[in-house]
């Protein structure tokens, strides 16, 4: 059983691939000091070069955790997160604000999916 590593760091690793399963760590937005929009939207973009990397895709998402600093902007990023995912491949999904590592970052995102077949 061979457990692949991308962007190993001291602390964690960007992605983390094992038994056909894509695991990614958290992901923030490119720039932290943006509006929620700006944030979901570059965060997903994120998400998506990673999962590539991976060989996999947002049509293969099997889980995420959306992590919110105010559940207020739940309605912004949800814009953002229904057009992101693909009709009909919606991936079981949990939402919860939280305290996020630096204040400034609005919402972060963590998920797992499906290597592509």
């Amino acid at each position: 059983m061979s457990i692949t590593r991308l962007d190993v760091g001291v602390r964690m690793s960007s992605v983390v691939i094992y038994q056909g399963a894509v695991y990614l760590c958290g992901q923030v937005a490119k720039d932290k000091y943006q509006n929620i929009t700006e944030q979901t939207v570059t965060m997903l973009e994120e998400v998506d070069t990673l999962l590539a990397q991976a060989g996999s895709s947002r049509e293969h998402l099997l889980s995420a955790t959306i992590y919110l600093k105010d559940m207020a902007d739940y309605d912004a990023m949800n814009a953002v997160w229904d057009a992101w995912v693909p009709t009909g491949h919606a991936p079981a999904r949990a939402c919860v604000q939280a305290a996020i590592a630096e204040p400034e970052y609005l919402v972060e995102i963590s998920v797992v999916a499906a290597v592509a077949e």
